[in-house]
């Protein structure tokens, strides 16, 4: 038994090993001129290759601001990269390399992961030489919500160790598919790692080849999280939802009248408790389609339609 869990781990890794690679960046100079400056900027992360024409899968704060990308992989070879393109959204960028023999990795299903199941991150933590290394855990939760400026990206926790270096390396289950990118950890608390799934990955990948960035549906408003405090203060007869603060004069949620001061509760089928689930409900639909949107204003019910236009940045 112990013999066949070996085996089942070490063959995982054998198998993403070859499809997993070392990003090196470097940037503008520091601020200030030492003796032999100025010196570069420099950063590492991990990747993962898509596709045997050299597409590589990462992250997008690991080469957002680089201006010259080495790509190394197991075999010793350093190839130059460039940015195909990124979104900061889901922190995913494609880096472009020329090459030949270049071995893709397996995907897996990210929509079929289940909390417990064993999971392995590997990938280049700090920088290190001598090719990439590996971490075991487990799934600790799916789709959950990490605020990093985006309205809440859906993740993957894992308690698999996750290393400043990892980043935009491959999280695999013991068949060796990559069912998640690493992304972020939390500095302050241990055993806990983020990562985006596969399949919402390489969604965004693809939209970039496609397209050259990711087009997104927009409603255009913002607001608050209702809260009992929020609802005591503005008297509303609700206790959950999205308080809207701002609706953009130019936006399909002004063409479908709402205004500042109602609660949307819903959009389309979704139920609307907070601000995560409103930038769910409208990431799951499609730009052109027409939704219901559900708002109480002054303690009515009142049902508004909307098209959904494209997010303009």
């Amino acid at each position: 038994m112990i013999g066949e869990l070996q085996d089942a781990y070490t063959n995982a890794v054998e198998r993403a090993w070859e499809s997993t690679v070392n990003v090196g960046v470097a940037g503008g100079p520091y601020s200030g001129r030492g003796p032999r400056g100025p010196w570069p900027r420099r950063g590492f992360g991990s990747g993962v290759v898509m596709d045997k024409e050299g597409h590589v899968l990462t992250n997008h704060h690991v080469v957002q601001e680089a201006e010259r990308i080495l790509v190394t992989f197991p075999d010793g070879r350093v190839l130059p990269g460039t940015i195909a393109g990124g979104d900061e959204d889901t922190d995913i960028a494609v880096v472009k390399v020329e090459g030949d023999g270049l071995k893709p990795a397996d995907f897996g299903d990210s929509d079929r992961l289940k909390v417990g199941q064993p999971v392995l991150a590997i990938g280049n933590p700090l920088g290190l030489s001598g090719g990439p290394t590996v971490t075991s855990g487990v799934v600790s939760s799916l789709r959950r919500s990490v605020d990093m400026g985006n309205g809440g990206l859906k993740v993957i926790q894992t308690d698999a160790a996750v290393n400043p270096g990892n980043s935009g390396g491959p999280l695999v289950d013991l068949q060796g598919k990559v069912v998640a990118i690493n992304t972020v950890t939390i500095p302050y608390a241990e055993g806990i790692g983020f990562a985006i799934p596969a399949n919402t990955a390489l969604k965004i990948a693809r939209e970039i080849l496609q397209q050259g960035r990711v087009q997104r549906t927009w409603l255009g408003v913002s607001g608050y999280d209702v809260n009992r405090r929020l609802a005591a203060y503005y008297g509303l007869t609700v206790s959950r939802g999205v308080f809207v603060g701002e609706v953009n004069e130019e936006a399909p949620a002004a063409a479908a009248g709402v205004e500042v001061g109602d609660v949307i509760v819903s959009v389309g089928d979704k139920p609307v408790a907070a601000v995560g689930d409103l930038v769910d409900a409208i990431r799951e639909k499609k730009i052109g389609d027409a939704v219901d949107i559900e708002v109480i204003r002054l303690g009515r019910k009142v049902t508004l339609r909307g098209t959904l236009g494209t997010r303009p940045w």
